[in-house]
């Protein structure tokens, strides 16, 4: 089990905060570190250094390699259990590569409007 996991999420967006607990990990990977990307923890700055805009999607950190929008996505749905209704809608959407990328720019649209609409400042 992978303990080096970590995601790297904006913690005022509803979509992002609510799908980094629903997705089930733990039991395939282990803990898994959720950071807020507007928090000071040094993975943030490891995502940022790595030419990262974290207001363009999530990431993951497994070890060495950070995977960022829909390849982050991607990963953790082949990491996910497949219990519960939301586990297994994830993986039959984003185990595939294609539908990952082809998905992720909505939903990146999507999270900024409703940000916006919020009145929350991005990243």
């Amino acid at each position: 089990m992978n303990q080096n996991l970590k995601i790297v999420y904006d913690g005022d967006c509803p979509f992002c905060a609510r799908y980094v607990r629903f997705i089930r990990l733990k039991d395939t990977v282990g803990e898994v570190d959720l950071v807020d990307a507007r928090s000071e923890d040094p993975a943030v700055e490891r995502v940022r250094a790595s030419g990262v805009d974290l207001n363009d999607g999530m990431a993951l950190i497994d070890g060495d390699r950070i995977y960022f929008g829909d390849e982050c996505i991607h990963r953790l749905a082949l990491m996910s259990t497949p219990s519960g209704v939301f586990n297994r809608l994830n993986a039959a959407v984003f185990r595939s590569p294609t539908l990952s990328r082809l998905l992720y720019p909505v939903l990146k649209t999507g999270r900024a409007i409703t940000l916006r609409l919020l009145g929350r400042a991005p990243l």
